[in-house]
């Protein structure tokens, strides 16, 4: 029998009883896998790679000052394997999924870490890493996005601001045109949605009929002053508006 593939590894959780319990875990099942050091931050673990240049980390997500998956701004070259360790429930845990990223739900269990190391043993294609972190970095961003309540016809709908496409003003009430394709009518007049979300820099109030969010802008019509959404929903552009607006949709551009 083949003796199996030594692994260096560093622990990075900022609870010392986690990274324990881990620790211990993996020297009882899995001698092959060294723990060279531990971190308990995103900034500490950094060093620590660059100097020791590990075959993989375990990354817990929720520490403080940084997620775990924010290492990925502060390495040039992620060359090594990551595995997050995380009590996040299953609806963020999609994310992972969605970027073929290993992780471990916390509390740790041996056949789970077990199938994980075997992964880990086998794969080579280390150059996948960076891109399957980017695009965990992207969706763990979505998720990040506020939350509004908007209610119709005494009905209420939870809705996240990056979904919300643009609102039209309706007299008294708007029109909030949504990702999925729906259409919630509120009454509420169209100022009074501006100043609520005031707060995100996406949504902009581009004519006195309309709030546009630039992140779902599918191209803009200069001459005619027409924002094409991605909906295919064309908005009104003021010309007193138009050079903020440029310059608003040249910054998310870049």
């Amino acid at each position: 029998m083949e003796n199996p593939v030594s692994i260096k590894a560093i622990l990075v959780d900022d609870e010392p009883s986690a990274r324990n319990v881990l620790g211990n875990l993996l020297k009882l099942a899995h001698p092959n896998v060294e723990v060279v050091a531990e971190s308990s931050s995103v900034p500490e673990a950094v060093v620590k790679i660059n100097a020791l240049k590990p075959d993989v980390v375990f990354l817990d997500i929720e520490m403080p000052k940084y997620a775990g998956y924010e290492i990925i701004r502060f390495i040039k070259e992620i060359d090594f394997q990551i595995v997050f360790v995380t009590a996040y429930d299953q609806y963020a845990i999609k994310a992972f999924e969605l970027s073929a990223v290993d992780y471990l739900l916390k509390p740790v269990e041996r056949a789970r870490l077990s199938a994980t190391v075997k992964v880990l043993e086998q794969r080579v294609e280390l150059k996948s890493n960076a891109q399957r972190l980017e695009k965990l970095l992207v969706e763990m961003e979505r998720e990040k996005s506020p939350t509004i309540s908007f209610s119709e016809s005494g009905k209420k709908h939870l809705v996240k601001t990056r979904d919300i496409i643009a609102i039209c003003a309706q007299g008294a009430y708007s029109d909030i045109l949504i990702a999925d394709g729906k259409k919630i009518t509120i009454s509420k007049n169209i100022g009074t949605m501006e100043n609520e979300l005031s707060s995100e820099s996406s949504i902009f109030r581009s004519h006195k009929s309309w709030l546009v969010n630039l992140n779902h802008i599918q191209s803009y019509k200069k001459g005619l002053q027409v924002i094409i959404m991605s909906n295919g929903t064309e908005c009104k552009l003021s010309r007193f508006k138009k050079a903020e607006f440029e310059d608003r949709l040249n910054s998310v551009e870049q």
